[in-house]
């Protein structure tokens, strides 16, 4: 595989490892499983049980496992075409999935900031009219 191949696949590929990573760690769907993960990697008896709870609650953390689970199943490997291509290949891509999450991360503030400031004028307008 040629090298633009290579980046165009890296770009690709951090897609769905940033959005499986993000939905697990972020979202309503997987919440009850997430708080009790929290739980437990704060209450753990043993410090490999709070680490292995943890992981379930950072993105960053879980990016890296799913980057293995993508490239075992696409075979991806980055500019060396052995073992250590994936080495590469699994650095590179848990870098721009967590570069795609914290871009999502603060566009999704700026939306949640543009509501509540939109909902802070709607409130003040009722409030005048009700005055006047």
């Amino acid at each position: 595989m040629d090298i633009s191949t290579q980046i165009v696949w890296l770009f690709i590929l951090a897609i769905p490892v940033s959005c499986i990573s993000w939905t697990v760690t972020h979202e309503e769907i997987f919440k009850e499983p997430r708080e009790w993960c929290v739980k437990n990697s704060q209450n753990g008896r043993t410090l490999l049980i709070r680490k292995a709870f943890y992981l379930f609650t950072c993105e960053y953390c879980f990016s890296h496992y799913v980057t293995i689970f993508f490239l075992i199943l696409c075979d991806y490997k980055l500019l060396i075409n052995d073992w250590r291509g994936y080495l590469i290949a699994g650095f590179a891509l848990v870098f721009v999935a967590n570069v795609y999450m914290s871009l999502f991360g603060l566009l999704r503030q700026a939306i949640k900031k543009e509501k509540v400031e939109i909902k802070k004028i709607e409130t003040e307008e009722e409030e005048h009219k009700i005055l006047f």
